[in-house]
Order: structure tokens, then sequence, then C-alpha cells
């Protein structure tokens, strides 16, 4: 698992200080010094972080917070590109603007030399590419921020295979970064109180969590099983043979597809593709995964899917996979349902099932707002509805009553957002509601068949009884901590985070002037003593002593005035 620790003695350490003073510098440099003022990041500043340069890049006016944002993530390297591509996939924690703007992050980055991929791969599976593979293409394919792949050839089989090599001390970049992000974080939650809600602490782990899986090839590997066994028995779609002999935590080798990209529309020209086809076989995979396995590729943009011969579909890329469970599959069927029979009490009903929030939202309000909804894109001809456009609305309407969706119902709406983009720039006649709808239906006849019915009434009762067995149990385990003293409350205080910063600040100058003031009186008795050895009849140590005192005087008496109080 990735190591992060909260950033105190361990960010004294060179590593951070020089990373630190990168992270800052893009923030100053893309208009961002408002947001570390409220942080007070003085401390650091005073670590020799003061000299940082503040200029900001041409024409900033021009651009949006959002754009700035994620060009400063792109500027800060893999982490930062990966966490913006995390955030992309969460409403519920930023804006929608910043959500449709880090959907645009650019993972691609210069290869870095192939003897480096060659001594990665030795370590990893202990020989050389050449002892393994007939041929072994220097130049890589693609190069991105956490790999890159060359194209190879097995020995013996003649197979064609690509293998994905992760870069060098990905991990401990990763880490690095991490932990000062962990800093910020910290000091954002104490200064920040609109993002308290969030816990961006916990944030920090969950996306530490999130980049695990993305570095860890392993887990790429059993999420193309996985999905291969989902759809074995289906001839609209390929999935690529992993080579696990071949595998491990920073390899991961692969059957090399030969196939079109779905972003290359003039290729897929008649006689050998039906684009209508293509549409509609995309659409219904994507129905496949979401209503049926609940298990579906988290990113299936036209560049992560490739035609083969025969409009058979490869989807590529398995590193972000979503999952959605019954019940969720379930509430969303009824949403659809109920916004297409135009119900908006119903439809309120189930948005609420489907979201979480920290206060009840105005049910009135929200109810209008949905009727609203329903009047603006429910009235309209199926293909003039662009999914695209009725989620982006759905979200801001979560947004404004301060309702979240959870990440992986996100995921998937995205998901089917792409498959409409999909569908329509391949067959401008293309609707998505008439793929939609048999799925729903299915899901829809499924809760009322009989088997299910008496399974759920089973689980129920179950359930039911489980409680009442446990209630005498677990109140006699209170009563237990009661009478012999151990129950305890916990009370959490508020609102004293500026004191104890005024008072930490206050006693680190104090205990500074107070070495200083040695400082000096030590060097004045070693020059009084005649210490040797001399200098001009002064004794060395202690004349090094008044310049050490010199400049740390002149450091504290610019600490203060650059804070502005005397």
């Amino acid at each position: 698992m990735l190591s992060i620790r909260r950033i105190g003695v361990i960010g004294r350490t060179y590593r951070h200080i020089n990373r630190y003073r990168q992270i800052l510098r893009a923030l100053f440099k893309y208009g961002f010094d408002d947001l570390l003022d409220t942080l007070r990041l003085e401390e650091y500043l005073e670590l020799g972080l003061q000299m940082i340069s503040r200029k900001k890049v041409e024409h900033i006016e021009k651009l949006t917070r959002a754009e700035r944002f994620r060009t400063a993530l792109e500027e800060l390297g893999p982490t930062f590109v990966k966490i913006g591509q995390i955030l992309s996939t969460r409403p519920d924690l930023i804006p929608l603007q910043f959500v449709k703007e880090l959907a645009k992050l650019q993972d691609t980055v210069s290869p870095f030399p192939v003897a480096e991929a060659r001594e990665i791969f030795k370590s990893q599976l202990g020989r050389y590419p050449e002892e393994v593979f007939d041929s072994f293409e220097e130049k890589p394919l693609a190069a991105a921020s956490i790999g890159q792949v060359h194209r190879a050839r097995l020995k013996g089989s003649g197979d064609e295979v690509v293998v994905k090599i992760q870069r060098p001390n990905i991990r401990e970049i990763i880490e690095v970064d991490l932990e000062i992000m962990l800093h910020l974080a910290a000091l954002a939650e104490n200064h920040l109180e609109e993002l308290e809600i969030h816990r961006p602490t916990r944030l920090i782990k969950v996306f530490a969590d999130n980049l695990e899986k993305e570095i860890n090839y392993v887990i790429e590997a059993a999420n193309i099983e996985q999905f291969a066994r989902n759809f074995i028995d289906d001839e609209t779609v390929y999935v690529p043979r992993v080579y696990r002999e071949l595998s491990t935590r920073l390899i991961l080798t692969m059957e090399h597809v030969h196939g079109i990209k779905a972003s290359e529309v003039e290729r897929l020209a008649p006689p050998d593709y039906d684009r209508v086809e293509i549409a509609r076989r995309g659409a219904d995979l994507i129905m496949k995964q979401v209503f049926v396995t609940g298990f579906f590729h988290g990113d299936p943009h036209p560049g992560n899917i490739f035609i083969l011969p025969g409009n058979v579909f490869c989807f590529v890329d398995f590193g972000m996979m979503g999952r959605i469970n019954r019940q969720e599959r379930e509430d969303f069927s009824d949403l659809i349902t109920h916004l297409v029979r135009r119900d908006d009490r119903r439809t309120t009903e189930t948005v609420l099932k489907l979201t979480t929030s920290d206060k009840e939202p105005d049910r009135a309000q929200l109810e209008r707002d949905i009727t609203e909804f329903i009047d603006q894109f429910f009235y309209l001809p199926l293909k003039e509805i662009d999914a695209g456009t009725v989620i982006h609305q759905m979200l801001e309407i979560l947004s404004r009553h301060g309702l979240r969706i959870r990440p992986n119902l996100f995921l998937m709406l995205k998901a089917l957002g792409t498959a409409d983009g999909l569908g329509r720039l391949l067959d401008p006649e293309f609707e998505l509601a008439r793929h939609v709808e048999p799925f729903v239906r299915k899901i829809q006849a499924n809760r009322l068949h009989l088997t299910r019915l008496a399974t759920d009434m089973f689980e129920s009762t179950s359930e039911f009884l489980f409680l009442l067995k446990e209630v005498p149990r677990e109140l006699r385990a209170i009563l237990k901590q009661a009478r012999q003293g151990r129950m305890t409350i916990e009370f959490q205080h508020r609102g004293l985070e500026q004191l104890l910063y005024t008072q930490d600040r206050t006693s680190n100058r104090i205990a500074f002037a107070i070495v200083l003031a040695a400082l000096i009186i030590g060097s004045s008795l070693i020059v009084l003593s005649g210490i040797p050895p001399k200098w001009h009849e002064i004794p060395v140590i202690g004349l090094l002593g008044f310049v050490v005192a010199g400049i740390m005087g002149f450091w504290l008496l610019l600490s203060i005035l650059r804070r502005g109080r005397m």
C-alpha cells in the first residue's frame, strides 16, 4: 500500500521542501495565492520557502478558476493529474464547472528511456525483454504519467503483445506528493469551514487508495479477467488476453489488438463496418455492464474503444472500473421510469434515495425544480434528448439543494452519457432511451418474480429475527459498561483553531528569541575571553556566533514585518 504520513518531522527533509516549493510556485503562478493566504502557510514559508516566485502566467484573467486549476494540476505531474481525474468523477466534492474542466485533463507525458524500462522488467520477472520476446520495440506506443506501453512478440508462440511498464520511482513520487497534500488538507480542514464537512484529510486517504489501484497492474489484470468472464458468451465484444506469467505489480502484458479507435469515425466506413450497428451494439454493451453485471468500464470514451472486423467491440484500459449493486440498479431504473412517466413526486422520492446530504433539503422546492426539469426535457421527441445535457442539468439541481450523488453512481451516469455521445457520433439518428428501455423493463419485471419475492421475504424475516435476538445482548453490554464506569462521552471543541495557532506562533517566536539572546551572550563571553583561533585579534568562534545571531535576528524581524505586526 502507498505509505503516507502526516508531514511534520519528515516534512523537514529535502525531498519534501523542494517539492513543496514546486507546488506552491505553481499555485502562485495560476492565481491561487488567496487560498494559500487562507491556509496560513507561514511556518513552512519560514523554512526558506519565502523566496518562492509569485509571478503569474500572462493573461491569467482570461482563464476561469476551473481552467487555471486544471492547468496547474497538469504542470504538477502524475499525482495531481490522477487526483484531478478522480475529482472529475466526484460532483459531490467540487462544483460542476470544475468537474467538466477536470474531465479534459491530459495524461500524456514524454516517455522514459528504454534502458530503464528493461531494468524494471528484469527486476520484476528476472529476465530481460529480449530473453522473453523475439522482438521488443524500443519506441513506446504510448506514454502516460504512470507508465508506458511497448509492443513486443512472444518467443515460441509468436503472439503479438503490448507490455505496460510502470515509470521508475513513481510510487515514491506519489507518496511525497500525497504527504504534502495531506498537510495542506489538514490546514484546509482547520481554516476553511466550508470544507470541514468533506474532511479533506480523509479524502486524501481515499485518493491514496484510488492511486494504489491505479499503480498496481495486478488489479487491472483482475479487472480484465472479470470483464471477460461477464461477456464470455457475447460475440459482440472481444476482451484481450492477459499473460499472467508476464504480469506483476509493475508490469502488465496483454494481447495486442488490431482495430480502429471508435473516435476515428471516418475509418469506420462501409462495407467493412456498419456505423448504425456499431452504435447499437455499443449502447447495448454499456447497458449490459450497468444494468445486468453491475461491473462496468469507468471511462468508455471513444479513445478507449477499438472496433474490430465484424463490428466487434474491444475495450482497453481497465484501470478505472465501476460497480453498482442490485439495489442501486433498481433505484436507478425507478428514477428512469418515474421521469418517463413525468411523475414528479415519485421522481423526488427516488432522487432522495440515490443521494446523501448533511441536512434535510427543502422538499417542496426540490419537487418544483424537478417538475421544471421534467417539463424541459421529457416532452421532447426522443432523438432531441441529449443524455449528457440531461445528466448535467440533474446534477446542477442536486448541487443546488446540497444533495450528493455517490461516486459509483456518478461514474455510471458518466458512462451512460459517454455511450450517448458515441452513439450520436456514429449514427445521427441514435436514441439512447430506446436502448435503456428494455433493460429497465427487465429489472422491473424481475422484482415481481415469485422467486425474487419469496427470497426477499425470507431475507427480511431472517434479519428481523436476528435483530430481536441481538437487542437483549446489546442492552446488557451497554448496562455493563455503565455499571463498571467505562462508558465515555466524547466532546469536541470547535472554533479554537485561531487561538491555538496564535499561541503556537507566539511560543515559537519566544523560543527563537531566547536562542538568539543566548547566542549573542555566549559569543560576547567568547570574544571577551580571547579564546583562539583569532582573526585580527578577534576570536573566530565568537565572530561566527555574532554573524549567525545577526542572520537569525534579521530573519525574525523580516518574519514579523511580513505579518504586518511589530
